[in-house]
This record gives C-alpha cells, structure tokens and sequence, in this order.
C-alpha cells in the first residue's frame, strides 16, 4: 500500500453504544494488509513499529505504524504461526505450529532461527508464548501440551497438560509467575517455574471456555470465556473470582488485554467490536468495526495505545486514547 492510499484509509473516532460509559475521546485507525494474509497476533516492538503474524500465508510482518507500509520475511516451507512477543532480546519470538517449533527473528536482517519440539511432541499445535524474568521462554499447545525454552542453550522441556487438550493464552504477572488458559479444559492455571507442573485453578462459570488470560499490574488474572461470554478476574493472593458478562446478546469473548491503566480490553466475535472494562466502574465501552466480520483475534498495546489483528479483514486496528485538553 502506498502513502496515499494509507492517508486516505480509515481513521474516525469510534461510536460507542448508547447507555455504556465513555472515557476518552478514543480515535481508531485501520491498517489495510494484503488480502489472504490470516492475520492473527500482534505485538508492538519499543521501536514502535508492529510485528503480527500472517498465518495464511506463513509469515512474520513489520508494520510502520507512520506510514502503514510494512515488510513481511517467510519463517518457512509449511509455516502457520499464531503468537508473537518480543524477547528480552528485543527480538520478535514466535510459536510456530505449521513447523512445530518456536522461532526467533532477528529485527535487523529478518533471520529466522527454530527451535523444534522433540518428534514425540510432533502435533502440539503451538499457540501463544511469554519470556519469564530470567529470560525462559514459556509456551501453550492447544492439543494438550505447554513447555519452556531457554533461549541461550536451546533447551527446550515439553509437559502434558491436566485434562489433555486446550491450552492456549498465556501470561506473565509483574512478580513474574506463569499462567496459562484451557479453552476445552475451562481453567486456567499457574506453572511451577522449577518443576513445571501445573495447578489447576476453576473459574466459578462451569464450562466457560477460558481463551486467553492476561495480568494486571496487581498480579490478578483476567480470562476472556470464550463459552460463556464472560469476563473474570482471579485474584492468587487471597484466591477470589469475580465475573461479569459482556454488553449485548449472546458475547463471544476471544482476546483479552490488560493495558498500563489497569483498563480491561477485550474482543466480541459476536458484537463484531472491541470491548473496554473499566473494574473501578464496572462499566464498558463498546467499539463497533466499521467492517462485518473483523474476527479480531488478539490484542496487544503500549500506554495510550490499542492494538489488535482483524483476521477476517486482514486490517491492523490501533485505538487511540485522546488526551483531555
């Protein structure tokens, strides 16, 4: 795409639903992508550019959020990656589950290196990954699998997970423990850095399909169900849940992010929006796509900033909070 055509792409403050509260003002820009890319997860580089993910076609894309251009480099014959997170390295590290390997690109010459999972492990499905503080990569395999890497030496240890197949969001807390999500499983759970065992903990709403999870800046686990249209917030210091369910009918929560306010954001498949909690007011903003059938996947972001894949549109989605005055 070129600059005119960038200038000339979407970029309108968002409607938000009558009766649910509005903070902000909030403005949204739309980075087009090229068509039958798959879109699926994003992170932002501290250089501000974005990588995401192209899992139809096998790629890792750069975007240039100042120009919307952006670079794409092959991981691969037969590559299919889904998450992405950018190392202590600075470099963006990806599961890649069309090789069933974990990949590390190197930012300035786009090299990619994988790191593959032992033959026995051969249909993880690989999901989503997040570096622990001392720099060990951590992962999910939706067909029943989660595992560490240590970037330097290349060792790599692979665990069954309770209940067999499901794992797929993970997160870090500011302590620096490890959790991840069960979407068939419904639970999520805490990792043992030292054993690797996992510990199960239930969200009170039965069957809720837990997608993704992300920590605040409390260490609280907040869990998009993907099932039960619910939010929920697990609390490991004293053990507590709390729930809420999405505005509308019939919620589809897929992606949930935790951004530098202790906001809650989140994606409804059926609302066909991005979702904002606010747990202080208890209240939501709800911000309609401008295109049907966004599918955002997952979201990410950086203080002030909003960022998701609209895998249906194979668009990048920045919402901006408008500072006051």
């Amino acid at each position: 795409m070129n600059r005119r055509q960038f200038l000339a792409s979407s970029t309108a403050l968002f409607v938000i639903r009558p009766g649910l509260a509005q903070e902000g003002p909030f403005r949204t820009k739309y980075f087009p992508i090229s068509a039958g890319m798959g879109l699926h997860d994003l992170t932002p580089a501290p250089d501000g550019s974005i990588w995401f993910t192209a899992q139809g076609k096998g790629l890792l894309g750069r975007l240039d959020p100042r120009d919307g251009s952006f670079k794409t480099v092959s991981l691969g014959q037969g590559a299919a990656p889904h998450g992405v997170t950018i190392g202590p390295d600075g470099a963006p590290w990806i599961t890649e589950g069309g090789q069933n390997a974990i990949a590390r690109v190197d930012p300035s010459d786009l090299k990619v290196t994988l790191f593959r999972l032992p033959e026995k492990f051969a249909s993880a499905n690989l999901n989503t990954g997040v570096f622990d503080k001392q720099g060990t990569y951590w992962f999910t395999g939706q067909s029943g699998y989660y595992g560490r890497l240590a970037p330097k030496s290349g060792e790599m240890n692979v665990f069954r997970a309770p209940g067999g197949v499901g794992p797929y969001g993970i997160t870090v807390t500011p302590k620096g423990d490890i959790w991840y999500a069960s979407l068939a499983g419904s639970y999520i759970a805490r990792i043992d850095l030292a054993s690797g065992s996992a510990s199960v903990v239930a969200p009170p709403t039965p069957g809720h399909g837990s997608r993704r999870v992300w920590s605040d800046s409390r260490g609280r686990i907040w869990v998009s169900e993907w099932n039960s249209g619910h939010v929920s917030a697990h609390d490991p210091a004293d053990g507590s849940w709390k729930t809420w369910k999405l505005p509308g009918e019939r919620p589809r929560a897929y992606a949930v992010f935790v951004d530098d306010k202790d906001k809650v954001w989140l994606t409804d498949f059926s609302a066909n929006a991005i979702v904002r909690f606010d747990p202080a007011t208890e209240k939501f903003n709800v911000f309609a796509s401008d295109k049907a059938n966004a599918n955002v996947r997952q979201l990410d972001g950086r203080p002030g900033e909003l960022w998701g894949c609209e895998s249906g549109n194979d668009r990048i989605v920045m919402i901006q909070t408008i500072a006051a005055g």
